[in-house]
């Protein structure tokens, strides 16, 4: 645990950017998700982290673990448009993007807007879609935008895909492929609740009787502060020493002997993105080594590739990225 006399001495040369207001948010986003989700505290600062960042996430876990209820609570601490997508096997392309029609009265082809056309996007079980579907997010996930007919159709801000998957069940669903994984920021792993925690949400579902889960979250920002906290976390500084130690990390995975596929210049795009939301919910304006390693296992996870052999032993990816993580120096 980091000393408190070091803290405040980061935090005594905080200013270059002003992050008061921006911690505030984090901490009202986070009472206002406790009132409801018990027990999910890392769960919950990784989404607001993929949120800051710009970027989508992955959320994997059995169900019934509040997967759904927490994205869509989430969705909901922002003043925003919410759009849940259910995915099954016979779901097509356009029933997700959208679609031409005739209108009769001008003869002519009018596109209209699918489920997609909307700021937070809950997807559910994205997994169970076929590949014809889950390709259909390639673009709008990486470009926020559609094209159509030869038309691109932006999305509005701010754009952002949490997407759940049931990592048990096997029959009927459709592997996500590599390029797919590569676009979300996170993936996050959710897993059963502590004895202590589970008994406390049995309390708060009894004492809150019928009153719905959604009417006790408020609003917390606004997609206009969402933005002026994007900027500030674009502007918290890295050193070359960071840099180097990123890129090492990530080359690494690319000739380890343990993986058979390392990560992209993406993945390196993604923990320093988000390193510096890390540091700024922190209340600091540059990225340290610690900041840097919270990101690497829900940014590498879903991004690299065991060796057949290595996969038949029951080594985890996570396995590989602690491995590598202690065989790099720390930058001081």
């Amino acid at each position: 645990m980091e000393n408190p006399e070091e803290e405040n001495t980061d935090l005594h040369f905080n200013n270059r950017i002003e992050l008061d207001v921006l911690k505030e948010a984090v901490t009202n986003i986070k009472n206002q998700l406790s009132q409801v989700i018990i027990g999910q505290d890392d769960f919950i600062e990784l989404l607001i982290v993929g949120l800051l960042a710009n970027g989508h996430v992955l959320i994997e876990g059995v169900p019934g673990i509040a997967k759904t209820l927490t994205a869509k609570l989430f969705s909901k601490t922002i003043e925003t448009d919410f759009s849940r997508i259910q995915f099954t096997p016979d779901l097509m392309p356009s029933d997700v993007l959208g679609t031409s029609v005739l209108n009769m009265k001008t003869s002519e082809f009018e596109f209209k807007k699918g489920p997609i056309f909307s700021n937070v996007i809950l997807i559910d079980e994205i997994n169970r879609a076929p590949a014809k579907t889950q390709a259909a997010l390639f673009e709008v996930m990486e470009e926020r935008q559609i094209t159509m007919d030869g038309i691109e159709h932006k999305m509005e801000y701010p754009f952002i895909v949490l997407a759940t998957q049931n990592p048990v069940e096997q029959e009927g669903t459709y592997a996500l492929p590599e390029a797919q994984l590569d676009r979300f920021l996170f993936k996050l792993k959710v897993g059963y609740p502590s004895l202590k925690d589970e008994v406390t949400i049995l309390k708060t579902h009894h004492n809150r009787k019928n009153e719905a889960t959604f009417n006790l979250i408020s609003s917390v920002i606004t997609p206009e502060t969402l933005q002026k906290f994007r900027n500030q976390v674009r502007e918290v500084l890295i050193e070359d020493k960071i840099f180097s130690y990123i890129a090492q990390i990530v080359d690494k995975t690319r000739n380890h002997p343990h993986l058979f596929l390392g990560a992209s210049p993406r993945a390196s795009l993604a923990i320093m993105n988000a390193s510096k939301a890390f540091a700024a919910i922190q209340g600091r304006d540059f990225v340290i080594p610690d900041d840097v390693k919270k990101t690497l296992t829900p940014v590498l996870r879903h991004r690299l590739i065991l060796s057949p052999e290595r996969e038949m032993e029951g080594m985890t990816p996570e396995t590989v990225i602690n491995i590598i993580s202690q065989s790099i120096e720390i930058p001081r």
